[in-house]
């Protein structure tokens, strides 16, 4: 996936030579911060594949943080520049493989409310169930009013990248939810307004779970009836889950429908689980999605797209399937999603999901070793849709109570076949 120059290949040679402690220990000058950035930026400038959907000018992105490069004596320092210029991009689906204490925490893996701007008023929109913000008491329909303290018209203009050729709403709802999952050193003060009254939540007291996110297994399961619900549990990018969930459709084989949730899995994952998990309930091979890898059209003006097709396994589960999915349902999970619908194996319930752009390439700086994911290749449905654009044909918006519509709506569906 990366193309390195022979003369960064030899020095990345030399420099694996030394002795591990030395080379842990041994400070960048300032030539190499230079060169880890130049790769950076040539790096995305290369691959990235969603500049026609963003208003961020590349070009003025190496300008404004290269300038910043000769006051940079710390790789911590060079973090916090990458941390920034990368959030030019202003997309949910590039990220850094390290962070600093007060960085922001990821959307949507480290977030717990998700808001949009509704008639130009923030308000939240999805809350994720089990963790804090839910806790505390935060629905869906509340205004943000402030953000530890701080009115939320002042707090979204230093989350907004710098260098926008024209504003973009889509630019103020990620800064509106960086601002919402705060930082990981800081416990947040969530002010919002409902029904005429003015609240306060502390979704990370007394503890921040967000900071410590596990899960007892892969997945759950049970048996509502004579009805079987899977729930996975943020684990589609670990192959265990594989033989997990085949011993578990097993064991639901007798059952009249499956509900399979997903709304669980922000941190996407890989599509050898996603595969697995398609192939249990199909008879014959088909394809799940589209592939289009722009960085060949860009350099050679030929376009590059492909079908990937899911294979059956033995053992296919072949009752009525209903997939729930929502805001938290990324990556990986909108893949399967899409593919479920494509193959029209299964009804698709639930909110709109993440929406993460394509697929991700990693790549490692050759001097830090900072590491850095980017979408690199679109993925579209069969039809066409990208996938980032699909929304559940039986859309059910989360409820301002309790209690859960989607799960309730797909006990009633498959209840009637």
């Amino acid at each position: 996936m990366l193309h390195a120059t022979s003369r960064r290949a030899a020095y990345i040679g030399l420099l694996l030579l030394l002795p591990a402690t030395l080379r842990a220990q041994a400070p960048l000058t300032p030539a190499q911060y230079q060169q880890d950035f130049a790769y950076f930026w040539t790096t995305i400038s290369e691959n990235y594949c969603y500049f026609d959907k963003k208003q961020t000018d590349w070009a003025t992105v190496r300008t404004l943080y290269a300038a910043q490069l000769p006051g940079i004596t710390t790789k911590a320092a060079f973090t916090r520049l990458l941390e920034n210029a990368l959030h030019e991009l202003y997309d949910n689906h590039a990220s850094l493989s390290t962070n600093l204490p007060d960085s922001r925490r990821l959307l949507p893996s480290g977030s717990d409310v998700w808001a949009q701007f509704r008639q130009g008023k923030p308000v939240v929109v999805a809350v994720r169930a089990g963790f804090g913000a839910e806790r505390a008491g935060m629905r869906p329909g509340m205004e943000i009013v402030a953000v530890n303290d701080v009115p939320l018209a002042q707090a979204l203009p230093p989350l907004l990248p710098r260098t926008l050729r024209a504003p973009d709403e889509a630019a103020r709802e990620v800064a509106l939810n960086l601002a919402l999952a705060g930082t990981h050193n800081n416990p947040r003060k969530l002010t919002v307004r409902s029904q005429g009254r003015t609240l306060t939540f502390y979704p990370d007291k007394p503890t921040a779970q967000l900071e410590n996110i596990g899960y007892p297994r892969l997945l759950e399961s049970r048996q509502l009836g004579t009805i079987g619900y899977i729930r996975v549990n943020n684990s589609l990018g670990n192959n265990n889950l594989i033989a997990a969930f085949d011993s578990t459709l097993d064991a639901l084989s007798a059952t009249s429908g499956l509900i399979l949730d997903l709304r669980e899995t922000p941190n996407g994952g890989n599509t050898t689980v996603g595969r697995a998990i398609l192939s249990r309930f199909i008879t014959r091979e088909q394809p799940y999605q589209r592939h289009e890898l722009t960085a060949e059209e860009q350099r050679y003006g030929i376009k590059r797209s492909w079908v990937e097709l899911v294979s059956p396994r033995p053992r296919p589960y072949t009752r009525p399937l209903v997939v729930l999915v929502g805001r938290w349902t990324s990556s990986m999970g909108e893949g399967i999603t899409i593919g479920f619908d494509a193959m029209q194996r299964a009804t698709i319930l639930g909110t709109e999901m993440a929406r993460l752009n394509g697929g991700i390439a990693s790549y490692r700086l050759p001097n830090s070793g900072i590491g850095f994911a980017i979408p690199f290749e679109r993925i579209y449905h069969i039809n066409g849709t990208p996938r980032e654009n699909f929304v559940p044909a039986q859309h059910i918006s989360q409820s301002e109570e309790s209690r859960d519509v989607a799960l309730e709506k797909a006990l009633e569906l498959l209840s009637r076949d």
